[in-house]
């Protein structure tokens, strides 16, 4: 029998700070075990109340998300970041959101063998985290784990897109200033970089800049052209036009000023904008919850698990249109509810 988790406990020692519980109650808000759920309900819900004499309760932990083109760096980014922060007397979380690891495999300590310096570090806390298999998944273990570290003390949280596409959009929800990483290339300077991304970014920074210093502000310079064009054709309100700059992640220059940038951008949004913007992902993190929970309901099905093969035969041979067969899925589902044997109730669960 499963040892019941100690949450009350578990608290107290994350807001002490100590590495292993912080490990452990990440550990625990990824698990998808119902009473693992229902303990990282509760274990959320209490390191998001204010503490007695803890310092994060009184103060907005800046929340970056980073992403950033194939190749273009930002592991080595990151950590020169991270020892930058620590060095300044910064406690600093990391998180690596990697939509394709429960699929691939992933890269279960990728991040920390890349970033070997900045994971030694006693001030910093780099986690790989898992979307179990969805979007959904980023945003629950994401965002939770970010309550984590703040609980835990620790001054900046750092979030990284592994993946691409649509989860560089997910953490964007999810954080107060969104950096773009890219390269100067050959050619078409903005190959690749989809407009999506500059209507979400906050701050570009083009890396590299040690390697083809000339190509490099060639390629900001079009990119502030491009951001310009993107915010006029939205009919933007004047107010932050995210800055364009040039930087070396593997030697450092230039990464202070991309930080600078960073922070200008959270001033810009000022306490109350800070808390407009969060309640807002608030939000959009509830609804993601209950997509998240109405899929694990309905793999969970019974009614639906007895018409799944049917309709997978129908789907292959061509017989069944998709449309058809989703109207079967969602009829077994009412069928299911309406008869009173649905899934206890779990609304809310962590």
């Amino acid at each position: 029998m499963a040892r019941e988790v100690d949450v009350d406990g578990l608290v107290d020692e994350v807001r002490a700070g100590r590495r292993a519980a912080v490990a452990r109650a990440i550990t625990l808000v990824e698990s998808s075990r119902p009473d693992h759920r229902a303990a990282a309900r509760r274990l959320v819900a209490t390191l998001s109340e204010r503490a007695p004499g803890h310092s994060s309760g009184d103060r907005m932990v800046p929340r970056v998300g980073i992403s950033g083109v194939p190749g273009v760096g930002k592991s080595t980014f990151i950590e020169t970041l991270g020892t930058q922060l620590t060095g300044d007397g910064l406690k600093v979380g990391v998180l690596a959101v990697d939509p394709s690891s429960v699929r691939t495999g992933g890269s279960v300590l990728g991040d920390k063998t890349r970033m070997a310096r900045l994971a030694a570090d006693p001030h910093a806390f780099i986690r790989p985290s898992p979307s179990a298999g969805t979007l959904g998944g980023v945003a629950k273990a994401t965002s939770q784990a970010m309550v984590v570290l703040e609980a835990a003390g620790y001054d900046v949280v750092l979030v990284e897109t592994v993946g691409v596409g649509q989860s560089e959009v997910t953490v964007a929800g999810m954080v107060d200033t969104f950096l773009f990483l890219t390269l100067a290339r050959t050619g078409d300077q903005l190959q690749g970089i989809k407009k999506g991304i500059l209507e979400i970014a906050d701050v570009i920074a083009v890396n590299k800049a040690d390697d083809r210093e000339v190509e490099t502000r060639a390629a900001a310079k079009e990119l502030a052209g491009a951001l310009r064009f993107v915010h006029r054709s939205q009919g933007s309100k004047p107010g932050w036009v995210p800055p364009v700059l040039t930087c070396s992640g593997l030697s450092g220059q230039g990464v202070p000023e991309v930080w600078e940038q960073v922070l200008a951008h959270r001033e810009s949004l000022g306490e109350e904008g800070l808390a407009r913007k969060r309640a807002a992902q608030q939000l959009e993190f509830t609804w993601a919850l209950v997509r998240d929970e109405l899929e694990q309901r309905l793999r969970s099905s019974r009614s639906v698990a007895a018409v799944r093969d049917e309709l997978r035969e129908e789907l292959l041979s061509g017989r069944m249109q998709a449309t058809t067969a989703a109207d079967r899925i969602i009829a077994a589902f009412d069928s299911e509810l309406a008869g009173g044997s649905a899934a206890p109730d779990t609304v809310g669960r962590s």
